[in-house]
């Protein structure tokens, strides 16, 4: 594993060779706090290390973080957009075989791109076109083609409009399913993990099958309508970072690290920035590892996502399919 001229390890994809920083700057905020102080942040974030950006169509941040990369290149603090890993997702409302290669040419045209570095699959169920609600109503969910959108995914890569494909908030019986039609697999799978959803069978499941496990909500999303404090709060972590001299939060993101996962941090705060970096040169013991392992488990944005009784959606785990 190499590792960013500041120290970010990086992850180096077995299909294809491309490197990608296993920690990424989250660019979804909720709620928003407007384009230019997301675009101010993301400057802020360059000029402290970070090279590696996650963004969506659907949330709203494709543009301030093209501005920002534009910035970054007139005032020097990057030489190329090569040094850069950019990463955006296609949302649910543009999830039909036609509409992917449009909707990325549309987030190309946003960020102010030629390619991207990575392309997702933002959720494993389409909805109806140009619809862009979250959560998605219930007369607006559309079981997905899986075979005719993936087959698009694979067309953005031949017309190199992105280096690699993925998924996110994939089940282990959704990659299946992915798998046994892909000519290129998925390079990625972006999902809730944190010490308090730790997604043990899904992890297994995509190293097994040499997918690269990226974690969002890695502190439990404190602060949206599906979050909660339950991860900086917890007590174990708590006394973890307290002997240790790091906070609740490096705990977290150092254990994510540690499991061979990639992580996406989002704060907008400095000196949260630095503390987010600064989990690189320091391990977890075996008896913590072992009390952060037997945490109790719930999960957050994967339990609220999805309320919808429409076809075969009846319940979240109806399209979970168990745990993820």
């Amino acid at each position: 594993m190499g590792s960013t001229s500041f120290g970010i390890p990086e992850h180096r994809f077995g299909s294809n060779g491309e490197k990608m920083p296993v920690l990424g700057f989250g660019t979804a905020v909720f709620p928003p706090v407007g384009a230019e102080a997301t675009k101010m942040a993301i400057l802020q974030s360059i000029k402290l290390g970070y090279r590696h950006f996650d963004t969506a169509a659907k949330y709203g941040s494709e543009q301030p973080l093209g501005e920002a990369i534009q910035e970054a290149l007139s005032i020097g603090l990057i030489q190329s957009r090569d040094e850069l890993f950019i990463t955006t997702k296609l949302w649910c409302g543009d999830a039909h075989g036609d509409l992917v290669v449009p909707a990325l040419k549309r987030s190309l045209q946003n960020l102010k791109l030629e390619y991207l570095d990575l392309f997702l699959i933002h959720w494993p169920v389409s909805c109806k076109p140009g619809t862009y609600e979250f959560p998605i109503k219930e007369e607006n969910f559309l079981p997905m083609d899986f075979n005719s959108v993936w087959a698009a995914m694979e067309e953005c890569q031949r017309l190199n409009l992105t280096k690699s494909i993925g998924v996110s908030n994939f089940s282990c019986k959704k990659l299946t399913d992915i798998l046994a039609i892909a000519n290129i697999p998925p390079a990625v799978n972006q999902v809730e993990m944190n010490p308090m959803w730790q997604q043990k069978k899904l992890r297994e499941f995509c190293r097994a099958n040499g997918i690269f496990l990226t974690a969002y909500s890695p502190l439990g999303a404190n602060g949206t309508f599906w979050g909660s404090d339950r991860v900086l709060e917890c007590e174990v972590l708590k006394e973890i970072a307290k002997a240790k001299g790091k906070t609740a939060a490096q705990v977290s993101l150092r254990w994510i690290y540690e499991q061979g996962v990639g992580v996406i941090v989002k704060s907008f705060n400095g000196e949260r920035m630095k503390q987010n970096l600064g989990i690189f040169d320091w391990s977890l013991d075996e008896d913590e590892l072992k009390k952060i392992d037997e945490l109790p488990q719930s999960r957050g944005v994967t339990g609220v996502a999805y309320t919808s009784k429409y076809g075969p959606f009846r319940t979240v785990e109806d399209i979970w399919d168990g745990e993820m």
